[in-house]
């Protein structure tokens, strides 16, 4: 074996101990929350008063809520608004044009993550809103499919029955 394969050999528990180490300590709690706080803004230095937070803007508490703009729970909802938007739309549209399928899925997307919503943490009550109205749409879609399906069985059914009438009659 060349003698440089086991020089790397003899030194690879060296290098997996400073790389694990550097690892782990990127992921320590450093405390980065209070880092550019000064003695004197925060009093006892326990991360500010409730009167700092109740000064902080809407947006400051926006941006820094676990479900704020900067994250997906935030962007999610809002993009997902789209959804029922168009689900709104197709009120415009004749009832037999709209899609059972698409409209059920939509149904059970908004039940299913409504109830979601609610579940997880932390609380995401502006998706469980943009659900709970998917749903709605959807119900409202498939109720008014529901309706035009019994019209037309409704309106076929008496042609025969009147022909066999009128065989019968003759």
């Amino acid at each position: 074996m060349p003698p440089t394969t086991t020089m790397f050999r003899a030194s690879r528990p060296l290098f997996q101990q400073t790389s694990r180490a550097a690892f782990r300590n990127q992921f320590r709690n450093n405390n980065a929350g209070r880092r550019f706080q000064s003695t004197t803004a925060g009093g006892s230095g326990g991360g500010g008063s409730s009167q700092q937070k109740q000064q902080q803007s809407w947006f400051k508490r926006m941006w820094d809520s676990p479900i704020g703009l900067k994250t997906v729970h935030f962007w999610a909802p809002v993009m997902k608004w789209c959804l029922v938007l168009a689900g709104i739309g197709d009120f415009a549209r004749p009832a037999e044009n709209l899609s059972l399928t698409q409209n059920a899925a939509l149904t059970a997307t908004g039940a299913i993550w409504t109830r979601w919503c609610l579940i997880i943490t932390p609380k995401n009550y502006l998706l469980a809103a943009v659900n709970f109205f998917l749903g709605c749409v959807g119900v409202a879609q498939l109720s008014r499919i529901a309706m035009y399906n019994s019209a037309q069985k409704r309106d076929k059914l008496p042609a025969p029955v009147e022909a066999v009438k009128e065989s019968v009659k003759s």
